[in-house]
């Protein structure tokens, strides 16, 4: 049954990673920081040269629209606070985790986090699944590591839909 379990959620996350490397594929560096709204969430580059993404502690009311550079950041940055989780060690603080640019580096960013994801994945026992999950619970003993892969797959999921609608609202708005 885990074995089941495991190649589903592999078979998934397959799916969901091909249907969003259909976006990455055409994204042009200009997609990246188009506002699509007046309110919106994006990266801003500081005078050092590092990008930090807009924030609330508290989700504004209305949320903002985000940029696709504000979801790769925000992709990047609960890929790598999974990963931290699922390999042991101490997670990153949010502010550590910065974005690494527009176009390619961004795109290199997030298929290096999908390969090192998959190294997670290779790694995994049956007994691995149902060990505790400690992200995104925050230690929560209804959770186990397969709810975990669950929830990056679904998540991705639903990240790779709203790049993929910006690319193809900027690209329509173009004419």
């Amino acid at each position: 049954m885990h074995t089941l379990r495991r190649d589903l959620l592999r078979s998934q996350f397959a799916l969901t990673w091909a249907l969003f490397e259909y976006h990455l594929e055409r994204l042009e560096p200009e997609d990246f920081l188009w506002e699509p709204a007046a309110h919106c969430w994006t990266v801003r580059q500081q005078p050092d040269g590092k990008w930090v993404p807009d924030w609330a502690d508290t989700e504004p009311d209305p949320v903002p629209v985000p940029t696709i550079a504000w979801l790769t950041w925000h992709i990047g940055w609960w890929w790598s606070t999974a990963l931290d989780h699922a390999e042991g060690r101490t997670p990153q603080e949010r502010t550590e985790v910065t974005w690494p640019g527009d176009g390619q580096p961004a795109v290199k960013w997030l298929r290096a986090l999908r390969e090192d994801w998959l190294e997670v994945l290779d790694g995994l026992g049956d007994a691995d699944l149902d060990a505790v999950a400690p992200f995104p619970w925050q230690h929560d003993p209804e959770y186990s590591v397969a709810d975990m892969i669950a929830w990056v797959n679904s998540e991705l999921m639903k990240n790779a839909a709203e790049i993929g609608q910006l690319r193809l609202l900027r690209a329509a708005s173009r004419g």
